[in-house]
């Protein structure tokens, strides 16, 4: 008999379930109450019940943990000086997107050398996740495989569906069943609408196809996510982090009668990829809410223990420590001095 599946098909190795993997590791119950305090923080600001501003800050994507460790140690220690102006969140990005090819990031790869062993990326990534929270430090990440969350959700306090999912069916659907907040970017154009209706989407119920925690395909049935956030990230004509650009999406928001609520990412197009321009960003954003912005409740920075990329792949061994392998970024002693600039304006503009 002729075959006429699994034509190009050249392995599948079961995962665990995620039930199984979450009991491996396992999250006690004062890491539980952390997320779950972190989330109503975050609520609270989306919703314009805390005036300060959430700042989702770290390197692009965690490849050494060594470094990110030593990373987080710094974070945490500024988050807490910070805190009655600023809520730092931490990025740990374990997934990236491809335009085409190149590392899909840790849980995918997590040895670096193309052997993929995604069940040990996953261990990976709930045992560093744990760390965090462990530390006290809130987590974010970008959610780029819908069959991630089952794995590491618990752990994540913010979430983002990035530029090039943001008009996907299946992550809008996604997201409307997640447990924290949700950020969507504009699409890589620069396009708003995208992400507006992705909110939009996501705010209702959907029904979707899924997986249960014992790993068996399911009908998943949500019931929306109200606390959703539209991401400027600029597109391919150019930046949108200006006040002509902030209004429109705020219109577009109100048009949609979704909640105005607004992060500008200071990487990636509002930066032209040039990581040292991410204080330039910064510093428009700080003018508009000096101006009186309340609309501006979050921003995003790419940033490391040093500054720029390395390139990649080549062995983990030769690789720089402390030093990007995917965007570039900013590096930490710019990175504290930018994050105490920005309390000294939001205490200015909207606690004095």
């Amino acid at each position: 008999m002729q075959q006429v599946t699994d034509l190009r098909i050249l392995s599948s190795d079961p995962l665990p379930a995620p039930a199984e993997l979450c009991n491996e590791i396992p999250r006690s119950p004062v890491q539980k109450g952390f997320v779950a305090e972190a989330r109503e923080k975050l609520h609270r600001i989306i919703h314009r019940e805390d005036k300060r501003l959430l700042c989702v800050v770290g390197p692009c994507s965690i490849h050494d943990l060594d470094a990110c460790r030593e990373y987080a140690k710094r974070f945490r220690g500024l988050a807490g000086e910070l805190e009655d102006r600023l809520l730092l969140v931490l990025r740990v990005y374990f997934e990236k997107p491809r335009t085409t090819l190149g590392w899909k990031g840790l849980i995918m790869d997590p040895k670096l050398n193309g052997t993929c062993d995604i069940p040990e990326g996953l261990r990976i990534a709930r045992r560093f996740l744990g760390e965090m929270l462990d530390l006290g430090i809130p987590t974010a990440t970008e959610l780029l495989d819908p069959i991630t969350p089952q794995y590491i959700a618990d752990s994540l306090c913010w979430s983002a569906i990035g530029a090039r999912t943001s008009e996907s069916q299946t992550h809008r659907q996604m997201a409307s069943g997640l447990s924290m907040p949700v950020g969507f970017k504009n699409s890589t154009s620069g396009d708003v609408k995208a992400a507006v209706n992705g909110i939009l989407a996501a705010t209702q119920s959907q029904t979707f196809l899924g997986i249960t925690e014992d790993g068996r395909a399911s009908a998943v049935t949500t019931g929306g996510n109200p606390d959703c956030q539209l991401i400027l990230r600029g597109g391919s004509s150019g930046s949108n982090y200006a006040a002509e650009y902030v209004a429109v999406a705020e219109e577009t928001l109100k048009a949609a009668q979704m909640p105005a609520s607004i992060m500008i990412d200071c990487s990636h197009a509002n930066s032209g990829k040039d990581p040292q321009r991410q204080p330039v960003v910064m510093d428009e954003v700080l003018s508009q809410v000096s101006n009186g912005s309340d609309v501006i409740h979050s921003v995003m920075i790419e940033s490391h223990l040093n500054a720029g990329s390395q390139s990649f792949p080549r062995p983990p061994e030769d690789l720089e420590y402390g030093v990007s392998i995917t965007d570039g970024c900013i590096d930490w002693s710019s990175t504290e001095a930018l994050l105490r600039r920005t309390a000294e304006v939001i205490d200015k503009a909207r606690f004095s």
